[in-house]
């Protein structure tokens, strides 16, 4: 048979985690277990059990239910090889050693079981009292994670600048930066006048922030019921 389907041969790799493309992760199970986000495995080769991750403990399961924090996990384990990805959305890698990142869940893929995870809420002052603050995804420890964009993100350098993002497009950033909000609340805004960047995400400190170019394909709200509970920032992993 003749085809040009060579050029789409899996990929090999030494890693647990590797990009089969900028689309589709591949995960070796061997020795390991992973979190993922529910529904988002394709393919699978080998003896692979699916079950669902959970809420992380009493503790989690009321941060949840009181943020609003929605997105789903599922365990993964066995032996062989999973394929995971989201509506085609580009999948990037980060690989934690020992060190802590912040996400929105709404923007969390897979990530190795050891890895710790926690619901945070931002001290969002005057929005907090409007919106009931901003809920994102705290991931610490040594292993792989796993974030989608909507599109091929920046990444933004801190520290040199005042570096202001929208709630919506920032997806992940360093624990060295210290993320405040900020509110342009002024007549025009009541009155519908505005500009409708009303609220965005100041960042402080040396570090980075991973901005992709959507404000729209992660569903999120700045009211504490939504479903992603992020107000767009690393909604959260919860399970």
């Amino acid at each position: 048979m003749q085809s040009t389907l060579g050029s789409f041969q899996e990929t090999q790799s030494q890693d647990a985690f590797a990009l089969q493309n900028s689309k589709l992760l591949k995960v070796s199970l061997n020795q390991i277990t992973v979190q993922a986000k529910l529904g988002s495995m394709v393919a699978y080769q080998g003896d692979v059990k699916f079950e669902h991750a959970g809420t992380g403990g009493v503790s989690k399961f009321i941060k949840k239910a009181v943020t609003g924090e929605g997105t789903k996990l599922m365990k993964v384990e066995g032996t062989g090889e999973v394929f995971f990805a989201v509506q085609a959305q580009d999948i990037h890698l980060i690989k934690l050693e020992g060190e802590s990142i912040t996400c929105n869940g709404s923007n969390i893929l897979a990530f190795d079981a050891g890895i710790e995870w926690d619901i945070k809420r931002l001290d969002s002052g005057a929005a907090g009292a409007l919106s009931g603050g901003l809920y994102n995804m705290s991931l610490t420890g040594t292993g792989w994670v796993a974030i989608v964009s909507d599109g091929p993100p920046v990444l933004l350098q801190t520290g040199d600048s005042p570096t202001f993002v929208d709630p919506n497009a920032a997806i992940t950033w360093s624990s060295s930066v210290t993320p405040h909000v900020k509110m342009d609340a002024n007549l025009k805004t009541l009155i519908g006048r505005g500009s409708g960047e009303t609220i965005q995400l100041g960042f402080q400190g040396a570090g980075w922030v991973l901005v992709q170019p959507s404000e729209g394909a992660v569903t999120a709200s700045v009211n504490s019921g939504s479903s992603s509970g992020g107000g767009g920032l690393l909604g959260s992993l919860g399970g």
